[in-house]
């Protein structure tokens, strides 16, 4: 929401793909998230937390480029805000997905090598940047499924509205974003490819 935070029952597919992407992100590739699973059930907790109460105007920034100096600081204490957050805890999930190679591959980029590249990056906990759920002090911890997880089955059955799916960008740079009608069936929410009439924008 605008002001509150509220987050999803479950994790967006974009939020899903910036977990991959934190643990490898290359031009040559790009990912897909087909299935959400969830392993534990939907929890909320309510939150209290100190943030900003406003943003450097653009027209600062674009000024201080300009005259090559100018004033971007924003202290905490000058414009402190405390808002509440509705967020889930006590989460996993197991991420279904799959990757593409796009055309800005080079010639020695195959599936093989990303493919092993990735799992060598999830067995050693690395990673470019920490993966988060939402916001950066929620953090994901990430491994790879080890065959025992089981998910919530037959109890977890509903409609979870509508959904934020992604932004698409036009030719333009306009970002549009798009949703889908999210459903929970036995555990998991499959995500519409994204050009399928489910998804809308």
């Amino acid at each position: 929401m605008k002001v509150e935070r509220v987050s999803y029952d479950v994790p967006t597919p974009s939020a899903a793909r910036g977990i991959l992407e934190a643990i490898l992100w290359k031009p040559a590739l790009r990912w897909t998230v087909q299935k959400i699973t969830l392993l534990r059930p939907i929890q909320f907790e309510s939150i209290r937390r100190n943030e900003l109460g406003s943003k450097v105007p653009f027209r600062n920034i674009t000024a201080t480029m300009e005259n090559g100096r100018g004033l971007l600081n924003s202290y905490i204490e000058d414009d402190r805000q405390q808002r509440a957050g509705l967020i889930l805890k006590d989460v996993a999930y197991i991420i279904h997905a799959s990757f593409e190679i796009t055309e800005r591959a080079g010639p020695a980029d195959n599936p093989k090598k990303f493919r092993d590249m990735f799992l060598r990056r999830v067995e050693r906990g690395q990673c470019h940047h920490f993966p988060c759920l939402g916001c950066r002090e929620f953090p994901a911890y990430f491994s790879l499924p080890d065959g025992n997880e089981t998910a919530l089955g037959a109890d977890a059955n509903r409609d979870l509205g509508w959904m934020f799916y992604d932004f698409v960008f036009g030719e333009d740079d306009s970002a549009r974003p798009h949703f889908f009608r999210a459903r929970l069936t036995e555990g998991e929410v499959n995500i519409p490819s994204l050009h399928s009439d489910e998804v809308r924008g």
